[in-house]
Protein backbone atom coordinates (compact mmCIF):
# COMPACT_ATOMS: atom_id res chain seq x y z
CA UNK A 1 0.00 0.00 0.00
CA UNK A 2 1.06 3.61 -0.58
CA UNK A 3 0.19 6.62 1.54
CA UNK A 4 0.71 9.53 -0.85
CA UNK A 5 1.10 12.86 0.96
CA UNK A 6 0.28 15.66 -1.46
CA UNK A 7 0.33 19.43 -1.04
CA UNK A 8 2.11 22.40 -2.50
CA UNK A 9 5.69 23.32 -1.70
CA UNK A 10 5.99 24.34 1.94
CA UNK A 11 2.96 22.35 3.13
CA UNK A 12 5.15 20.11 5.31
CA UNK A 13 5.01 16.89 3.29
CA UNK A 14 8.55 15.60 3.76
CA UNK A 15 8.87 16.26 7.49
CA UNK A 16 5.42 14.76 8.05
CA UNK A 17 6.31 11.70 5.97
CA UNK A 18 9.45 11.09 8.04
CA UNK A 19 7.39 11.31 11.22
CA UNK A 20 4.70 9.05 9.80
CA UNK A 21 7.16 6.24 9.07
CA UNK A 22 7.80 6.10 12.82
CA UNK A 23 4.07 5.70 13.52
CA UNK A 24 2.80 3.37 10.78
CA UNK A 25 4.05 -0.19 11.29
CA UNK A 26 6.26 -1.68 8.59
CA UNK A 27 6.49 1.58 6.62
CA UNK A 28 9.27 2.96 4.40
CA UNK A 29 9.89 6.51 3.18
CA UNK A 30 10.00 6.81 -0.61
CA UNK A 31 10.70 10.28 -2.01
CA UNK A 32 10.20 10.45 -5.82
CA UNK A 33 12.30 13.63 -5.82
CA UNK A 34 15.31 11.29 -5.73
CA UNK A 35 14.15 9.89 -9.07
CA UNK A 36 14.15 13.44 -10.44
CA UNK A 37 17.66 14.04 -9.07
CA UNK A 38 18.87 10.87 -10.80
CA UNK A 39 17.37 11.93 -14.13
CA UNK A 40 19.11 15.31 -13.85
CA UNK A 41 22.38 13.38 -13.82
CA UNK A 42 21.43 10.82 -16.45
CA UNK A 43 19.67 12.82 -19.14
CA UNK A 44 21.47 15.13 -21.60
CA UNK A 45 21.32 18.84 -20.83
CA UNK A 46 19.48 19.45 -24.09
CA UNK A 47 16.59 17.23 -22.97
CA UNK A 48 16.48 18.77 -19.49
CA UNK A 49 16.36 22.26 -21.03
CA UNK A 50 13.14 21.31 -22.82
CA UNK A 51 11.16 21.07 -19.54
CA UNK A 52 10.76 23.43 -16.59
CA UNK A 53 10.05 20.64 -14.09
CA UNK A 54 11.23 17.02 -14.00
CA UNK A 55 7.58 15.99 -13.52
CA UNK A 56 7.11 16.95 -17.19
CA UNK A 57 9.46 14.10 -18.16
CA UNK A 58 7.50 10.95 -19.10
CA UNK A 59 10.50 8.94 -17.87
CA UNK A 60 10.10 10.43 -14.37
CA UNK A 61 6.44 9.49 -14.17
CA UNK A 62 7.15 5.94 -15.37
CA UNK A 63 10.10 5.52 -13.01
CA UNK A 64 8.08 6.75 -10.03
CA UNK A 65 5.64 3.88 -10.60
CA UNK A 66 8.29 1.29 -11.41
CA UNK A 67 10.43 2.23 -8.40
CA UNK A 68 7.44 2.07 -6.05
CA UNK A 69 6.57 -1.40 -7.36
CA UNK A 70 10.19 -2.55 -6.94
CA UNK A 71 10.43 -1.17 -3.39
CA UNK A 72 7.18 -2.85 -2.33
CA UNK A 73 8.36 -6.13 -3.85
CA UNK A 74 11.62 -5.77 -1.91
CA UNK A 75 10.32 -4.43 1.40
CA UNK A 76 6.58 -5.07 1.54
CA UNK A 77 4.50 -3.07 4.00
CA UNK A 78 3.64 0.57 3.36
CA UNK A 79 5.40 3.21 1.28
CA UNK A 80 5.00 6.76 2.55
CA UNK A 81 5.39 9.10 -0.42
CA UNK A 82 5.75 12.87 0.08
CA UNK A 83 5.28 14.32 -3.39
CA UNK A 84 3.51 17.32 -4.86
CA UNK A 85 1.14 16.47 -7.72
CA UNK A 86 -0.75 19.53 -8.91
CA UNK A 87 -1.47 18.45 -12.49
CA UNK A 88 -4.42 16.12 -12.61
CA UNK A 89 -3.20 14.32 -15.74
CA UNK A 90 0.05 13.43 -13.96
CA UNK A 91 -1.88 12.15 -10.96
CA UNK A 92 -4.01 10.07 -13.34
CA UNK A 93 -0.97 8.60 -15.05
CA UNK A 94 0.94 7.76 -11.86
CA UNK A 95 -1.97 6.50 -9.76
CA UNK A 96 -3.32 4.61 -12.78
CA UNK A 97 0.07 2.94 -13.24
CA UNK A 98 0.11 1.95 -9.58
CA UNK A 99 -3.45 0.60 -9.82
CA UNK A 100 -2.44 -1.47 -12.85
CA UNK A 101 0.17 -3.12 -10.62
CA UNK A 102 -2.47 -3.77 -7.97
CA UNK A 103 -0.90 -1.25 -5.58
CA UNK A 104 -3.60 0.55 -3.51
CA UNK A 105 -3.06 4.27 -2.86
CA UNK A 106 -4.41 6.36 0.00
CA UNK A 107 -4.20 9.99 -1.09
CA UNK A 108 -3.80 12.66 1.61
CA UNK A 109 -3.64 16.41 1.02
CA UNK A 110 -1.95 18.74 3.50
CA UNK A 111 -3.77 22.06 3.13
CA UNK A 112 -2.60 24.78 5.52
CA UNK A 113 -4.10 28.25 5.20
CA UNK A 114 -2.32 30.35 2.57
CA UNK A 115 -1.04 32.86 5.13
CA UNK A 116 0.52 30.01 7.10
CA UNK A 117 1.94 28.54 3.90
CA UNK A 118 3.56 31.82 2.86
CA UNK A 119 5.03 32.22 6.33
CA UNK A 120 6.59 28.77 6.18
CA UNK A 121 8.11 29.51 2.79
CA UNK A 122 9.55 32.80 4.07
CA UNK A 123 11.21 31.02 7.01
CA UNK A 124 12.49 28.15 4.88
CA UNK A 125 16.26 27.78 4.71
CA UNK A 126 17.98 25.89 1.92
CA UNK A 127 21.49 24.50 1.98
CA UNK A 128 23.67 26.49 -0.43
CA UNK A 129 24.14 30.09 -1.48
CA UNK A 130 21.70 32.92 -0.68
CA UNK A 131 20.93 33.05 -4.40
CA UNK A 132 19.93 29.39 -4.41
CA UNK A 133 17.81 29.94 -1.31
CA UNK A 134 16.02 32.83 -3.04
CA UNK A 135 15.39 30.75 -6.17
CA UNK A 136 13.78 27.97 -4.15
CA UNK A 137 11.52 30.44 -2.32
CA UNK A 138 10.47 32.05 -5.60
CA UNK A 139 9.70 28.57 -6.98
CA UNK A 140 7.48 27.86 -3.97
CA UNK A 141 5.68 31.20 -4.20
CA UNK A 142 5.14 30.78 -7.96
CA UNK A 143 3.35 27.47 -7.39
CA UNK A 144 0.79 28.82 -4.92
CA UNK A 145 -1.59 30.01 -7.71
CA UNK A 146 -1.16 26.63 -9.44
CA UNK A 147 -1.99 24.89 -6.18
CA UNK A 148 -4.98 27.14 -5.60
CA UNK A 149 -6.30 26.27 -9.07
CA UNK A 150 -5.76 22.53 -8.44
CA UNK A 151 -7.72 22.53 -5.18
CA UNK A 152 -10.95 21.86 -7.06
CA UNK A 153 -9.95 18.34 -8.03
CA UNK A 154 -7.52 17.76 -5.14
CA UNK A 155 -10.12 18.23 -2.42
CA UNK A 156 -12.42 15.80 -4.23
CA UNK A 157 -9.72 13.21 -4.80
CA UNK A 158 -7.81 13.28 -1.50
CA UNK A 159 -8.44 13.15 2.24
CA UNK A 160 -7.80 16.75 3.30
CA UNK A 161 -5.96 17.69 6.51
CA UNK A 162 -5.65 21.37 7.46
CA UNK A 163 -2.33 21.40 9.29
CA UNK A 164 -2.28 25.17 9.85
CA UNK A 165 -2.13 24.83 13.64
CA UNK A 166 -0.69 21.34 13.88
CA UNK A 167 2.84 20.28 14.69
CA UNK A 168 4.60 17.79 12.42
CA UNK A 169 3.90 15.02 14.95
CA UNK A 170 0.22 15.95 15.23
CA UNK A 171 -0.13 16.02 11.44
CA UNK A 172 1.47 12.59 11.12
CA UNK A 173 -0.83 11.22 13.83
CA UNK A 174 -3.87 12.60 11.97
CA UNK A 175 -2.76 10.81 8.81
CA UNK A 176 -2.08 7.57 10.69
CA UNK A 177 -5.55 7.74 12.24
CA UNK A 178 -7.15 8.43 8.85
CA UNK A 179 -5.36 5.38 7.42
CA UNK A 180 -6.35 3.14 10.35
CA UNK A 181 -10.00 4.17 10.26
CA UNK A 182 -10.02 4.26 6.44
CA UNK A 183 -11.20 7.87 6.49
CA UNK A 184 -8.44 8.21 3.92
CA UNK A 185 -9.88 5.61 1.60
CA UNK A 186 -8.18 3.76 -1.21
CA UNK A 187 -8.38 5.71 -4.45
CA UNK A 188 -11.10 4.28 -6.63
CA UNK A 189 -9.14 3.86 -9.84
CA UNK A 190 -9.75 1.19 -12.45
CA UNK A 191 -7.08 -1.51 -12.30
CA UNK A 192 -6.16 -2.24 -15.89
CA UNK A 193 -3.31 -4.76 -16.10
CA UNK A 194 -0.24 -3.61 -18.01
CA UNK A 195 -0.23 -5.19 -21.49
CA UNK A 196 2.48 -7.72 -22.25
CA UNK A 197 1.98 -7.68 -26.02
CA UNK A 198 0.14 -5.76 -28.74
CA UNK A 199 -3.54 -5.19 -27.99
CA UNK A 200 -6.72 -4.58 -29.97
CA UNK A 201 -8.91 -1.75 -28.71
CA UNK A 202 -12.35 -0.66 -29.94
CA UNK A 203 -13.76 2.85 -29.55
CA UNK A 204 -17.21 4.15 -30.44
CA UNK A 205 -17.89 7.68 -31.67
CA UNK A 206 -21.21 9.11 -30.51
CA UNK A 207 -22.58 12.40 -31.81
CA UNK A 208 -25.11 14.97 -30.62
CA UNK A 209 -27.62 16.89 -32.70
CA UNK A 210 -24.92 19.40 -33.70
CA UNK A 211 -22.58 16.60 -34.86
CA UNK A 212 -20.20 17.18 -31.97
CA UNK A 213 -18.39 14.03 -30.86
CA UNK A 214 -18.50 12.61 -27.34
CA UNK A 215 -15.19 12.34 -25.45
CA UNK A 216 -14.61 10.91 -21.97
CA UNK A 217 -11.99 11.76 -19.32
CA UNK A 218 -10.44 8.60 -17.79
CA UNK A 219 -9.26 8.67 -14.18
CA UNK A 220 -6.41 6.24 -14.78
CA UNK A 221 -4.43 7.88 -17.62
CA UNK A 222 -3.64 11.29 -19.03
CA UNK A 223 -5.71 12.85 -21.82
CA UNK A 224 -9.28 12.49 -22.98
CA UNK A 225 -10.45 9.40 -24.86
CA UNK A 226 -13.23 7.87 -26.92
CA UNK A 227 -15.71 5.58 -25.16
CA UNK A 228 -14.36 2.07 -25.55
CA UNK A 229 -11.57 -0.18 -24.37
CA UNK A 230 -9.45 -3.26 -24.94
CA UNK A 231 -11.08 -6.17 -26.78
CA UNK A 232 -11.15 -9.25 -24.58
CA UNK A 233 -10.00 -12.69 -25.75
CA UNK A 234 -12.57 -14.26 -28.08
CA UNK A 235 -14.61 -11.03 -28.30
CA UNK A 236 -15.65 -9.34 -31.55
CA UNK A 237 -14.25 -5.76 -31.67
CA UNK A 238 -17.60 -4.13 -32.52
CA UNK A 239 -19.27 -6.01 -29.66
CA UNK A 240 -16.46 -4.90 -27.34
CA UNK A 241 -17.16 -1.27 -28.23
CA UNK A 242 -20.87 -1.73 -27.51
CA UNK A 243 -20.06 -3.42 -24.19
CA UNK A 244 -17.69 -0.64 -23.14
CA UNK A 245 -20.23 2.09 -23.97
CA UNK A 246 -22.79 0.33 -21.76
CA UNK A 247 -20.28 -0.12 -18.90
CA UNK A 248 -18.82 3.39 -19.07
CA UNK A 249 -21.85 5.51 -19.92
CA UNK A 250 -24.86 3.36 -19.06
CA UNK A 251 -25.99 3.57 -22.69
CA UNK A 252 -27.26 0.51 -24.57
CA UNK A 253 -26.63 0.79 -28.30
CA UNK A 254 -29.04 -0.95 -30.63
CA UNK A 255 -27.29 -3.09 -33.24
CA UNK A 256 -23.66 -3.30 -34.33
CA UNK A 257 -21.97 0.04 -35.10
CA UNK A 258 -20.30 0.61 -38.48
CA UNK A 259 -16.52 0.59 -38.79
CA UNK A 260 -14.86 3.97 -39.48
CA UNK A 261 -11.11 3.38 -39.12
CA UNK A 262 -8.56 0.69 -38.45
CA UNK A 263 -5.45 2.36 -37.04
CA UNK A 264 -2.20 0.51 -36.41
CA UNK A 265 -0.46 2.09 -33.44
CA UNK A 266 3.27 1.24 -33.61
CA UNK A 267 5.02 0.15 -30.40
CA UNK A 268 6.78 2.99 -28.62
CA UNK A 269 8.49 1.86 -25.44
CA UNK A 270 7.19 1.16 -22.86
CA UNK A 271 3.87 0.75 -24.78
CA UNK A 272 3.29 -2.23 -27.07
CA UNK A 273 0.92 -0.59 -29.52
CA UNK A 274 -1.54 -2.62 -31.57
CA UNK A 275 -4.75 -2.17 -33.57
CA UNK A 276 -7.15 0.65 -32.68
CA UNK A 277 -10.62 0.53 -34.24
CA UNK A 278 -13.21 3.29 -34.20
CA UNK A 279 -16.88 2.64 -34.90
CA UNK A 280 -19.77 4.99 -35.65
CA UNK A 281 -22.28 4.76 -32.79
CA UNK A 282 -24.59 7.27 -34.48
CA UNK A 283 -26.32 10.41 -33.31
CA UNK A 284 -27.85 10.58 -29.84
CA UNK A 285 -31.13 12.41 -29.36
CA UNK A 286 -31.76 14.64 -26.35
CA UNK A 287 -33.39 11.81 -24.42
CA UNK A 288 -30.35 9.52 -24.90
CA UNK A 289 -27.99 12.30 -23.88
CA UNK A 290 -30.00 12.85 -20.71
CA UNK A 291 -29.54 9.16 -19.85
CA UNK A 292 -25.74 9.28 -20.02
CA UNK A 293 -24.18 8.22 -16.72
CA UNK A 294 -20.72 7.52 -15.31
CA UNK A 295 -21.53 4.38 -13.31
CA UNK A 296 -17.98 3.19 -12.58
CA UNK A 297 -14.63 4.55 -11.36
CA UNK A 298 -13.05 4.60 -14.82
CA UNK A 299 -14.32 7.98 -15.99
CA UNK A 300 -14.41 11.39 -14.40
CA UNK A 301 -16.43 13.30 -17.01
CA UNK A 302 -17.84 13.33 -20.53
CA UNK A 303 -18.50 16.15 -22.97
CA UNK A 304 -19.43 16.79 -26.60
CA UNK A 305 -16.79 18.70 -28.56
CA UNK A 306 -16.15 19.98 -32.06
CA UNK A 307 -13.22 18.68 -34.07
CA UNK A 308 -11.27 21.84 -33.29
CA UNK A 309 -12.00 21.57 -29.56
CA UNK A 310 -10.88 17.93 -29.57
CA UNK A 311 -7.38 19.05 -30.62
CA UNK A 312 -6.87 20.58 -27.17
CA UNK A 313 -8.09 17.48 -25.31
CA UNK A 314 -6.79 14.45 -27.18
CA UNK A 315 -3.15 13.34 -27.41
CA UNK A 316 -1.81 13.96 -30.95
CA UNK A 317 -2.08 10.39 -32.31
CA UNK A 318 -5.58 10.01 -30.87
CA UNK A 319 -6.60 13.32 -32.44
CA UNK A 320 -5.33 12.20 -35.84
CA UNK A 321 -7.33 9.00 -35.42
CA UNK A 322 -10.44 11.07 -34.75
CA UNK A 323 -9.81 13.22 -37.83
CA UNK A 324 -9.50 10.09 -39.95
CA UNK A 325 -12.73 8.71 -38.51
CA UNK A 326 -14.61 11.94 -39.20
CA UNK A 327 -13.38 11.98 -42.82
CA UNK A 328 -14.41 8.33 -43.19
CA UNK A 329 -17.86 9.17 -41.82
CA UNK A 330 -18.22 12.01 -44.34
CA UNK A 331 -17.15 9.81 -47.28
CA UNK A 332 -19.11 6.75 -46.22
CA UNK A 333 -16.17 4.33 -46.32
CA UNK A 334 -13.74 3.03 -43.75
CA UNK A 335 -10.08 4.09 -43.74
CA UNK A 336 -6.90 2.24 -42.88
CA UNK A 337 -4.45 4.33 -40.81
CA UNK A 338 -0.98 3.86 -39.43
CA UNK A 339 -0.22 6.04 -36.38
CA UNK A 340 -3.25 8.16 -37.29
CA UNK A 341 -2.19 8.74 -40.91
CA UNK A 342 -4.17 7.38 -43.86
CA UNK A 343 -2.35 4.76 -45.94
CA UNK A 344 -3.32 3.71 -49.47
Amino acid sequence: MIVWINGTFGAGKTSTARELTGILPDSTLYDPELVGDALRRLLPRKRLAEVSDYQDLPSWRRLVVDTAAALLAEMGGVLVVPMTLLRQEYRDEIFGGLAARRIPVRHVLLAPAETILRGRIANRREVGTPEADLRVKEWCYDHIPVYRQALGWLTTDAHVIDNSGLSVRETAERIAEAVRTEAAGICDIVQTPEPTRETVAAGVLLFDADDRVLLVDPTYKAGWEFPGGVVEAGEAPARAGVREVAEELGLELGGVPELLVVDWEPPVRPAYGGLRLLFDGGRLDAEAVARLRLPGPELRAWRFVTEAEAADLLPPVRYERLRGALRARERGRALYLEAGRAVG
